[in-house]
């Protein structure tokens, strides 16, 4: 996983600014000297302090996939003569498989389909399978409600007419799967020629809208709550708006066996997935947003200097000349790091190493 957040415990690291020739001078124990002269030389190179939002965030690796990964199971037992392609498309009405020769299609619901439906029947099941029949144009003037009636059975033995099937006017597992939406086949759990049974997977799919799945550390679990607004790069070179979708609740280590560090699993959706193309687990970036600070004042992190005294301060050059002021840090971000204090205003040069 590749991370950019800036972190205060590095900052120790880039104070090499303090050495290199230029000599600085503390403040005094009791912190009321805020300035203090530097006679001694220039700092190698300068950066602006800038005025503006700042934003705290992350770009971590994550993989493009599918949304609601799920299993199809067998609905009868038997032979499977045929099963629709890794990649395929289902919608509403289209064949997932065949067994013996009679094909399941997909129908729209959030129950499963668990039992022969037929008339007298009672359920939720029921209203699902009104509501396809009903969406598909068989049975004019069906009432969509729990009940199985005369007027439900006719309609059923007009979609199996259609569909050259036997006219029973009953509909069971055997010839009906439901699902929340259409699917798309990620894989075949089976292959034509097994004998499957109810509870046997056929088939693996996922729905047909985009999403990003990453791993972040848990230390950084805060940035990323459900709602937080991303942006992707994706391999088109192309970047997408998105949001975090969901968060997990569990802390495992990541899939990299040389990174230990515990990290939570995220989803993320895209506000516009029917414009997201690429192929299925290929490599993404994930550019979380973070905390934003607005109408600040920052510096390059690299500008902090380490006060003997303690806290930091930062080098400002003015008409040739250096002068050392004692800052107060806010938020980090972006490579840089909110200051208030020592009399900095938008526009000033500090001191930084040089690049």
């Amino acid at each position: 996983m590749r991370r950019r957040t800036a972190v205060v415990a590095t900052v120790v690291a880039l104070l090499a600014i303090t050495g290199g020739g230029v000599a600085v001078t503390a403040l005094a124990d009791n912190g009321k000297n805020t300035s203090t002269q530097q006679d001694t030389g220039l700092p190698p190179a300068t950066a602006a302090v800038e005025r503006g939002d700042l934003s705290s965030g992350t770009q971590s690796d994550g993989t493009l996939g599918y949304a609601k990964e799920r299993k199809v199971n067998a609905g009868t037992t038997g032979t499977l003569t045929w099963s629709t392609g890794n990649g395929s498309t289902i919608e509403r009405d289209g064949r997932l498989y065949e067994v013996n020769g009679v094909p399941v299609r997909l129908m729209y619901g959030t129950e499963p389909m668990y039992r022969t439906l037929k008339t007298g029947d009672e359920g939720n099941d029921v209203r699902q399978l009104e509501e396809n029949l009903q969406a598909l144009g068989y049975g004019a003037g069906l009432a969509v409600d729990d009940a199985y009636t005369a007027g439900t059975a006719a309609a059923v033995k007009q979609w199996q007419k259609a569909h050259d099937q036997k006219q029973t006017g009953r509909v069971g597992p055997e010839q009906i799967a439901f699902s929340p939406g259409g699917v798309r086949v990620k894989s075949t759990e089976s292959a034509v020629g097994d004998q499957v049974a109810p509870g046997k997977p056929v088939l693996s799919t996922t729905g047909s809208e985009r999403v990003v799945r990453f791993q972040l550390d848990v230390a950084e679990g805060k940035l990323a709550k459900v709602g937080t607004k991303v942006t992707v790069d994706l391999p088109d070179g192309s970047t997408a708006k998105g949001e975090v979708a969901s968060v997990g609740k569990t802390a495992k280590p990541g899939d990299d066996p040389a990174d230990k560090t515990p990290k939570i699993p995220v989803t993320v959706s895209f506000d516009d997935p029917g414009k997201v193309d690429g192929f299925d687990q290929s490599p993404v970036t994930v550019n979380l947003t973070g905390e934003t600070r607005k109408d600040v004042l920052s510096v390059p992190v690299n500008a902090l200097l380490a006060l003997p005294g303690g806290g930091y301060g930062v080098q400002v050059v003015e008409h040739g000349r250096a002068r050392q002021v004692k800052v107060e840090l806010g938020m980090f971000g972006q490579g840089r790091v909110e200051v208030t204090g020592g009399g900095l205003r938008d526009g000033m040069k500090v001191g930084v190493p040089k690049i």
